[in-house]
């Protein structure tokens, strides 16, 4: 059986109590992650531990949160006063944590389902956000990510163009993927907005609502928008419940024929 599962986010007493509800064994079962596997919760590495022990059981994707550890860990990017990256830091096996996590993905395909930590731009079809999500996940695993992990955080490029080429078109690839809520539909991509979908700004809409995208009729999951809260849809499912903001944790099975939804609730506020 295939699931997916929301942001975790450090919420390891919440995974255990998911993994339960869901009657998991990975003897037989595969679980998706869909991204923001640490931080703001109580156990980050907690979460990793539990995760890596299942072996070819877990697949996950890296969040916006999971990249900052690494930046973090690179000391290019100042730890935030309410990370909670420290046990991951100092941990004796801090080394095999950060290159576990580089070996994540970017954007995945299961069972028909598009996965992606936050979205789609309108120019991308599912086949062409794989492509360029592949592009950064062999940076991520190179040499050259040291170099690039200072000029990774910025709002520029806005926009996708198929010219782009080095740190302006890996920074627009991973904006996307990882940061993506509102664009217009030539795919300006707008971060300072970051309520629910009724919030966009003039001109801009959810990701998911632009009629023109490329990527329309492909099953779509995603986490992210914990704002957004649970979206449950032939074609569309955001699952990021707001677990560690003191919603629930969700998962959802995708084989199968019928789909099934299961949450748990968090117990971190």
């Amino acid at each position: 059986m295939h699931f997916l599962i929301g942001d975790l986010q450090g919420c390891r007493d919440a995974l255990d109590r998911l993994l339960a509800e869901i009657g998991f064994s990975p003897s037989r079962d595969r679980l998706h992650v869909l991204g923001d596997l640490v931080n703001r919760g109580p156990d980050s590495l907690g979460v990793l531990q539990r995760l890596r022990a299942f072996d070819d059981a877990t697949n996950f994707l890296l969040g916006n949160h999971d990249l900052h550890l690494l930046a973090v860990a690179a000391g290019v990017r100042p730890a935030h006063r309410s990370d909670t990256l420290q046990a991951i830091l100092d941990s004796p096996e801090r080394d095999a944590w950060l290159g576990w996590l580089r070996q994540g993905k970017l954007a995945d395909r299961v069972h028909g389902w598009l996965l992606v930590h936050a979205g789609v731009l309108p120019q991308w079809s599912a086949e062409q956000t794989l492509s360029l999500a592949g592009e950064v996940e062999d940076l991520l695993r190179s040499e050259r990510l040291d170099a690039f992990l200072p000029r990774l955080y910025g709002n520029r490029p806005a926009r996708w163009d198929d010219t782009l080429q080095g740190d302006d078109r890996w920074r627009v690839i991973i904006n996307a993927l990882t940061r993506l809520r509102f664009c217009t539909a030539d795919g300006t991509m707008d971060f300072k907005v970051k309520e629910g979908a009724a919030a966009a700004p003039p001109g801009y809409a959810p990701w998911f609502q632009i009629a023109s995208r490329r990527s329309a009729g492909v099953p779509i999951a995603f986490g992210h928008w914990s704002a957004l809260g649970l979206i449950d849809e032939p074609d569309l499912l955001a699952l990021d419940t707001g677990c560690v903001w003191g919603g629930s944790l969700t998962a959802v099975r995708i084989d199968g024929g019928r789909r099934e939804l299961f949450q748990v609730p968090c117990k971190q506020r």
